[in-house]
């Protein structure tokens, strides 16, 4: 390693990040969650996931990325210190090439399949997406669906694959609607419901756009009481156009009529460069006719934002009064009395 000396800098902070996780690592309630997160904890551009016993190495720099020396020394290093993992995926996030930017296996011979939150299964395809098909900043989320689900009628917007919808469900919701454009993603819901023996018959899942489906709900007069919003930071299709970053209120107003009173829209805004206390002024010009509360923060557990003793550099703008700029909120919907 005499070739890249910084590499000496970057081992305390893995050394750092690790002993802080040591607890979440004891206490048996996830295998999924954030090793180091690079950007807060002192070394810019490299993320580490653990997901079961497979280890996730995100290479966030510009090409040609980290030394294949230092990939080598971070993989041992985690090999060394966590003895269940027994396969090793690699991304490269910036790469040109598809196949690097969803991961290749470089220690193994297959990446684990499914991961334990809370006491649920969630199947995982750590190889489908440039992320690893399940994202750890909702995990407090998913804890809030397991608590507060029961026997609730629930549409997941944007459902990715499925994971909150499926917490809903593992809570006891009554119904569960999972919409995606992308039928692929849905499937992994299917297999979750399989893994943690759900009732499929309460499942229904649709690979629509988001802005097609939310018409003809609102033309059939269907109700939820519980209504997901967690989409993509930006996309565009033939049907409308998503952009958290210019025009979040207008999605959580293109839901509004679909909840039923007294119900709640959960809305997910994780545009990196949107300041929290911006975003709440747009909360609070929703709230102001009434009819809109905001009832509850939902915070991004510790590993994902790193911990007191480990973080060396904030986001680029300030989330506060969130800890992220993974912004979580639940909304309470008063509907009109005609």
């Amino acid at each position: 390693m005499d070739e890249y000396p910084e590499f000496t800098q970057l081992l305390p902070l893995l050394v750092k990040a690790l002993n802080a996780r040591s607890g979440m690592l004891q206490t048996g309630e996830t295998n999924a969650l954030r090793l180091f997160n690079g950007f807060y904890e002192g070394f810019p551009g490299l993320v580490a996931d653990l997901y079961d016993r497979t280890l996730v190495l995100f290479d966030h720099l510009e090409p040609p990325g980290l030394p294949e020396p230092w990939v080598q020394e971070i993989q041992q290093f985690f090999l060394q210190q966590i003895p269940q993992i027994s396969s090793v995926v690699r991304k490269k996030r910036s790469s040109s090439t598809l196949s690097q930017r969803s991961g290749w296996l470089t220690l193994g011979e297959a990446a684990s399949e499914s991961v334990r939150e809370y006491g649920v299964q969630y199947a995982v395809d750590l190889m489908l997406n440039r992320d690893a098909s399940f994202y750890l900043d909702t995990r407090l989320l998913r804890r809030w669906l397991l608590d507060h689900s029961r026997g609730l009628q629930v549409l997941n917007c944007f459902a990715y694959t499925g994971s909150l919808g499926v917490a809903a469900l593992a809570g006891g919701a009554g119904q569960v609607l999972q919409t995606d454009l992308n039928r692929n993603f849905l499937d992994l819901a299917r297999r979750s419901c399989m893994l943690n023996r759900l009732d499929l018959g309460r499942m229904k899942l649709r690979a629509v756009d988001f802005f097609t489906e939310v018409g003809q709900l609102k033309r059939k007069g269907t109700l939820f009481d519980l209504v997901l919003l967690d989409p993509p930071f930006f996309s565009v299709t033939e049907k409308g156009r998503v952009d958290q970053q210019e025009s979040s209120a207008r999605l959580i107003n293109k839901v509004r009529p679909l909840v039923s009173n007294n119900g709640r829209i959960v809305a997910v805004n994780n545009s990196l460069y949107l300041p929290g206390n911006e975003y709440m002024r747009t909360l609070e010009d929703l709230c102001r006719d009434g009819y809109l509360e905001l009832e509850e923060i939902i915070p991004v557990p510790e590993d994902v934002t790193g911990f007191v003793e480990t973080v060396q550099s904030a986001p680029p703008v300030s989330p506060s009064p969130f800890n992220h700029p993974t912004k979580i909120v639940i909304l309470r919907v008063k509907r009109k009395q005609s």
